[in-house]
């Protein structure tokens, strides 16, 4: 079945196609290009008209155009600016959908939060939601261009970097729920203040339907402003919400939380995931609330998911395997704030090392944080779950601050770039440790990540049974 038409796609765009065509998908990346999907030629970096023609050798249907490059003969959809017209195409995509539309923003767990309502709806119905963090000004019209008209439930993810974004994404998403994870001091270099951030993040609440709900976390300092602007009927969550947190056990595989709702009581079980990864949950809980889904199967669903690698995932590295020595990486290595390092910490402090193991933390820098960088990365060491790190490894200038506080027994190496940490991987972790590494993407911390991986041995399968 076509995603897209020739005649849909000009009526959308108001664009003019050279020849009929029928897309499958679509794509803005030659790499990642599958057969029939449309090629949107962006221009960003490198101008995405230099690769029509690579897009077409490698199965493309059509290519979305300001103007026909040389030598191309496929089928393309001309449009005066391509941005506008994949704007266009994704409010078409929007306008022509079926089922119930989900947008989510944060400071902390948009992408975590996205996937874990994925897991859940599929309970439901056909689901279709963001591919990784698509939750820009690309990313948003994207994923609306890429719905299918028919699917039960859509998934939104909304971001922002400067004010002013969100509230436009949020109004071509159309959302039937919005929801805001949390608060949390990031993208300090474009707000003045957490309540200037807590005000950008509840502008997703301008793009509701009408009788759509606004959720929102009750617990953080800025809620009365995203109450505000949820307005009537609006669903929280957290100790004092709508959808009630009445307690909360990690345990050595999984975070069990429990929760009131309109009277009854609900557990819900994540598997490899910390405590802070609950709260997103329940936060979920509450959009299947708000869309009267059973909430029973809602918490069921739920405990399917998994973090993905990055994001908190934990697995086991077989250091050797002769004499079954092993480690605990706990990835969590995609992005960092002040809000997000201190909940990873909380789960290196409850997780428990092996015999002889201690409890590691290899952070790199937290970027975008504004003037005050360094002295919130100095505050870090005052995080009670310090006093339970055996040794804290660092990477990169603002980190520097954080070590320079440190106890001297907690101090491991510091360095300037992540790669002399990885170099040095063999060396960082012993049998029985527990290891976290967490740090803003831009601070390749990922790359220690992958360094401790190549010193594992594959683990055998385990057996399942009949």
């Amino acid at each position: 079945m076509s995603l897209w038409t020739h005649t849909e796609a000009e009526a959308a765009t108001g664009g003019s196609a050279t020849a009929p065509f029928a897309v499958t998908g679509l794509s803005i990346d030659t790499r990642s290009l599958r057969p029939g999907d449309l090629f949107v030629a962006l221009k960003a970096a490198r101008d995405g008209h230099d690769f029509v023609a690579q897009a077409f050798a490698a199965g493309a249907a059509a290519a979305l155009v300001d103007h026909v490059p040389e030598g191309v003969t496929g089928p393309c959809l001309v449009v005066p600016e391509v941005l506008a017209a994949l704007t266009a195409l994704g409010a078409a995509g929007r306008a022509r959908a079926k089922g119930k539309v989900i947008a989510v923003t944060g400071s902390v767990g948009k992408t975590s939060t996205k996937e874990m309502l994925r897991e859940m709806f599929d309970a439901f119905g056909s689901v279709h939601a963001a591919e990784a963090s698509f939750n820009n000004h690309w990313g948003v019209p994207i994923t609306l261009a890429r719905l299918p008209a028919e699917a039960d439930f859509a998934v939104i993810e909304i971001g922002m970097n400067h004010p002013g974004e969100i509230a436009p994404l949020a109004r071509l998403a159309r959302p039937h729920v919005a929801m805001v994870t949390t608060i949390a001091p990031a993208h300090l270099e474009a707000f003045d203040s957490l309540a200037g951030i807590a005000r950008e993040k509840a502008d997703i609440f301008l793009g509701l339907e009408p009788g759509g709900t606004g959720v929102y976390n009750a617990d953080l300092e800025t809620s009365p402003i995203l109450a505000a602007a949820a307005g009537e009927g609006a669903l929280s969550f957290g100790l004092r919400g709508t959808v009630t947190l009445t307690a909360i056990r990690q345990t050595a595989v999984a975070t069990v939380a429990e929760a009131d709702i309109d009277g009854g009581h609900y557990l819900l079980r994540l598997a490899d995931a910390g405590p802070h990864f609950a709260l997103n949950g329940l936060g979920c809980l509450a959009v299947a609330r708000a869309l009267d889904l059973d909430l029973a199967l809602a918490a069921q669903a739920l405990g399917r998911w998994r973090p993905p690698a990055g994001r908190g995932k934990r697995e086991v590295l077989l250091l050797d395997p002769a004499s079954d020595a092993r480690a605990t990486l706990i990835d969590d290595a995609f992005n960092a704030n002040p809000a997000s390092l201190a909940a990873a910490l909380d789960v290196l402090a409850a997780t428990q090392p092996g015999p002889g193991g201690r409890r590691i933390a290899i952070l790199g820098d937290m970027l975008e944080l504004g003037p005050d960088e360094i002295a919130l990365h100095r505050a870090i060491a005052d995080h009670p779950a310090i006093a339970r790190t055996d040794l804290v490894h660092t990477v990169g200038r603002r980190m520097e601050a954080l070590w320079q506080a440190l106890p001297q027994s907690k101090r491991g190496k510091h360095v300037a770039q992540a790669d002399d940490l990885g170099a040095k991987a063999h060396h960082l972790v012993h049998p029985g440790d527990v290891v976290l590494v967490k740090g803003s993407k831009g601070s390749y911390v990922s790359r220690v990540v992958d360094a401790l991986r190549h010193l594992g041995h594959p683990l055998p399968e385990e057996p399942t049974g009949e």
